[in-house]
């Protein structure tokens, strides 16, 4: 008789993160705050992990590698992220996901955390009839535009503390693409930026969201356990 295995499976594991959808465009500021409360309270077992899909007013985001030369216009609030990376535009239209997950027992491994998290994010637009994909030494998720070009869909930006991730990923389903003309996003200029809409997809937020949910078992799991080089 095999005993019982020690660790949840992987859909077990998933069941037991907290998903979070906001209907009302959220202030950055509060979600900032939120989540770090929200991750403080996870390191001291008081929480659980926690997956916030949300979409936030006109701004932009300044990471830690933020050139001031790259804000061209700043016609909307500018906010000071955290986060990795450089200016982002986030706002209506936009799906933004925010993951508080607990990487302690998960390998503890930032580079294979974001390795996954693009892939999520690919697979998920897969469902939807999108080809995306990572860029060598580019940072986000691609596709070809209605032109032909190549163009950027999605973008992420992590920080972990003690372990526990902060911020997350944005996928554009329907934004208005002239708002990322106010600086350059993620450093990146010589390629434009593209939307779900902008491709001729019909889905919305949730269908978005439902397809996120069905790949995020499967992203989880290959986040690994510490010792296993998962």
């Amino acid at each position: 008789m095999t005993a019982p295995s020690p660790f949840p499976s992987v859909s077990e594991a998933a069941g037991r993160v907290e998903w979070r959808a906001e209907t009302a465009q959220v202030d950055y500021p509060e979600a900032l705050a939120d989540m770090e409360a929200r991750a403080a309270a996870i390191f001291a077992g008081e929480a659980k992990e926690r997956i916030w899909l949300l979409q936030h007013p006109p701004l932009y985001t300044a990471g830690t590698s933020a050139d001031p030369a790259e804000l061209i216009d700043p016609r909307f609030p500018v906010h000071a992220a955290g986060r990795g990376g450089r200016y982002t535009y986030h706002g209506p239209g936009q799906r933004i996901g925010y993951l508080n997950i607990d990487l302690r027992d998960r390998g503890r491994d930032v580079r294979n955390f974001v390795h996954h998290l693009e892939g999520w994010m690919i697979a998920a637009l897969a469902d939807l009839g999108i080809s995306a994909r990572r860029a060598e030494g580019r940072i986000g998720i691609w596709t070809n535009d209605e032109h032909g070009r190549e163009a950027k869909i999605g973008a992420l930006g992590i920080r972990v503390r003690r372990w526990i991730t902060l911020h997350g990923f944005s996928i554009n389903v329907d934004p208005d693409l002239s708002h990322f003309g106010g600086i350059v996003p993620c450093g990146i200029s010589e390629y434009p930026v593209t939307s779900m809409a902008a491709l001729g997809c019909k889905a919305g937020m949730a269908e978005l969201d439902a397809a996120l949910r069905a790949h995020f078992p499967a992203f989880l799991g290959h986040l690994g356990r510490c010792g296993t080089g998962g």
